[in-house]
């Protein structure tokens, strides 16, 4: 597992953000970002009204902001994006918060 500082620059989903990562040494680099173990509503078909409101909540809490991701692969996934739990500067962890708020179910990849 490695922790990162990072800037949210867009939010897809529930579970799905891009963001600028901080790699150490002036190096900076964009990712694709699937927030790990948890499963938000889709975009598409039977769930996109819910999965519409949790974007948005998601949005609200992280987008244009500062916050540190700790990654839990150091490769890409299956649609090409790096595993992460995502930790607001107050402390909160978004991945658990998503789930205990009733906005995620927990989802083991």
């Amino acid at each position: 597992m490695y922790t990162y500082k990072a800037k949210i620059i867009a939010v897809y989903d529930g579970d799905t953000v891009t963001a600028v990562v901080d790699l150490g040494f002036l190096h900076s680099q964009e990712m694709k970002l699937r927030l790990y173990g948890i499963d938000t509503p889709e975009m598409r078909g039977a769930e996109k009204e819910e999965g519409r409101k949790v974007r948005d909540i998601v949005r609200n809490m992280i987008l244009d902001k500062e916050v540190t991701i700790r990654s839990y692969k150091d490769k890409q996934g299956k649609y090409g994006r790096y595993l992460a739990n995502i930790i607001l500067d107050d402390g909160l962890e978004l991945n658990q918060w998503l789930v205990d708020n009733g906005h995620a179910k927990p989802y083991l990849l």
